[in-house]
C-alpha cells in the first residue's frame, strides 16, 4: 500500500502554485472594478458629462457583471472553468484598449460594458478550479488569498491610473493598464497544465447514455430549488451594499461628521481596504480549523457593525474615525474566507460553477445599487446615516449567514440519514 504522506511536498507546491495563479487573475479583476472611477476627473472635462453619467458608467458595469455571472457558471460547468477565466482576461485587455481610444459617451458605455462582461467570469471559474485543484486541507488558506489578492487589486487600481493620468494622460494610463491583463493571459496559458480542471463530461453517442444526460440536463438548474442557494445570494447582496456605502461615500461621510481633509479621509478608507485583507489572512486560519463557518461571520459582522453605528455617531476624534475604520475593515475580512467555504457546503455536487455564478452575481448587485441608495442618504446631508446603513446591512447579513449553516447542516443530516 503506497504511502499518504509521500505526495505531501508535490501536493503543497501544486496548491501553492494554483492558488497564486487564481489569485493574481482575481487580482486583475477587481483592478478593473477601478477601472474608470479613479478617472472620473479626466474623464468628466475631456467629454463634458455630470455626475450622474460618470455613475452610469459604473451601474453599467456592475449590471452586465451581475447578469453575466448568473449564467457565466453554467457556462464554466460546460465549457471548463479554464477557458472561460481566459475569455474573462481577454475581455478586460480589450475594455482597457477600447476605452483607452474612446471619443464619446457611447464608447465609454461599450467599454464599462465590455469590462463587466469579462468580470463576470471570475467568481465561478476561480472557485471551480480552486475547488477542484487545491486540497481540501488547504481550501481555507486558498479562500483567504484570493480575497486578499482582490483586495489588493482594489488598492491599486487608484495609484496605478491617477498616477499615470497625472504624469501623462488618461488615455496613456488606459493602454498600461491593458498591459497588465495581457501579462496575466501569458503567465495563464504557460501554467495551463497547473489549472486545466479537465474535460467536461461529453454525452456518448449511446442511446443509454443519451437518456442519462438528458435526464442531467433537465436537473442542472435544480440547485436553484435550493434556499439555502438564494439566502447566500442574499448574502451577498447585503454585504456588497455594506461595502458599496464603504467603497462611495466612507471619505465624503467622514470629512462631514469629523471635519477631515480629503487626504486625510481617502486615508481612512486606505486603511479599511488594507486592514480587510489582513483581516482575510486571519480569517483564512480559522476557517481551516471549523465547519462553523456561520459562526465566524456571526461574530465578525456583529463587531463590524457595532463599530459602523459607533462611528456614526461622530463622537470622538478625526484620529477614532481612522481607527474604527481599520476595525470594520479588519472584522469584515475575517468573515470573507469563511463566507466562501460557507458556499461551498451549500452547493451541491457537480454544480459548483452554477452556485457560484448565481451567488456571486448578487455581489454585483449590491454594488450596482449602493450607489444609489447612499448617493440619495448624502443628497439629503444625512452623512451619519452612510455608516448606520452599513451596520444595519451587515446585521442583516448574520441573520442569512445563519439561515445557510442552518439549511445546510439540516440538510447534510437528512443525506446521512
Amino acid at each position: 500500500m503506497p504511502s499518504t504522506s509521500a505526495p505531501s511536498a508535490p501536493q503543497l507546491r501544486q496548491d501553492a502554485l494554483v492558488i497564486t495563479l487564481v489569485g493574481v487573475a482575481h487580482g486583475i479583476s477587481h483592478f478593473f472594478h477601478m477601472i474608470l472611477a479613479p478617472l472620473f476627473p479626466w474623464l468628466k472635462e475631456a467629454f463634458a458629462l455630470s455626475y450622474s453619467e460618470l455613475g452610469l458608467l459604473m451601474s453599467v458595469f456592475f449590471i452586465v457583471s451581475g447578469v453575466g455571472q448568473a449564467t457565466a457558471g453554467f457556462v464554466v460547468d460546460k465549457l471548463g472553468a479554464f477557458k472561460v477565466l481566459l475569455f474573462g482576461v481577454t475581455c478586460l485587455a480589450l475594455s482597457a484598449l477600447w476605452l483607452a481610444s474612446a471619443h464619446s459617451y457611447p464608447m465609454l458605455l461599450i467599454g464599462a460594458m465590455l469590462a463587466g462582461l469579462g468580470n463576470s467570469v471570475f467568481h465561478p471559474s476561480d472557485y471551480t478550479i480552486l475547488n477542484k485543484k487545491v486540497s481540501t486541507a488547504r481550501l481555507g488558506y486558498a479562500f483567504s488569498i484570493h480575497g486578499i489578492s482582490g483586495n489588493l487589486g482594489w488598492a491599486a487600481a487608484p495609484v496605478f491610473l491617477v498616477s499615470l493620468a497625472g504624469i501623462y494622460d488618461w488615455r496613456t494610463a488606459l493602454l498600461a493598464a491593458a498591459c497588465l491583463p495581457i501579462a496575466v493571459l501569458v503567465l495563464l496559458f504557460v501554467y495551463r497544465a497547473a489549472l486545466d480542471t479537465g474535460a467536461p463530461t461529453v454525452a456518448a453517442t449511446s442511446a443509454a447514455t443519451s437518456a442519462v444526460t438528458q435526464k442531467s440536463s433537465e436537473g442542472s438548474l435544480d440547485f436553484l430549488r435550493l434556499p439555502a442557494v438564494w439566502m447566500c445570494f442574499a448574502f451577498f447582496f447585503m454585504t456588497a451594499m455594506a461595502l458599496g456605502g464603504i467603497q462611495s461615500f466612507s471619505a465624503a461621510s467622514l470629512r462631514d461628521l469629523y471635519g477631515m481633509s480629503l487626504a486625510w479621509a481617502t486615508s481612512a478608507y486606505t486603511g479599511y481596504m488594507l486592514a480587510s485583507a489582513a483581516g482575510m489572512l486571519l480569517g483564512g486560519f480559522l476557517a481551516a480549523k471549523t465547519t462553523h463557518h456561520d459562526k465566524i461571520i456571526a461574530y465578525a459582522f456583529t463587531f463590524a457593525g457595532c463599530m459602523a453605528l459607533l462611528l456614526a455617531s461622530g463622537w470622538g476624534s478625526a484620529w477614532l474615525a481612522l481607527v474604527l475604520m481599520v476595525v470594520i475593515g479588519f472584522c469584515s475580512g475575517i468573515a470573507g474566507p469563511s463566507r466562501d467555504l460557507m458556499i461551498r457546503a451549500a452547493a451541491p455536487s457537480n454544480a459548483t460553477g452554477r452556485v457560484y455564478g448565481v451567488v456571486y452575481s448578487g455581489l454585483d448587485s449590491g454594488l450596482a445599487c449602493a450607489p444609489l441608495l447612499f448617493g440619495a442618504v448624502m443628497d439629503a446631508h444625512h452623512p451619519s446615516w452612510v455608516f448606520v446603513c452599513v451596520g444595519v446591512f451587515q446585521v442583516l447579513a448574520i441573520m442569512t449567514a445563519v439561515n445557510v449553516g442552518s439549511a445546510t447542516r439540516a440538510r447534510n443530516l437528512v443525506s446521512a440519514a
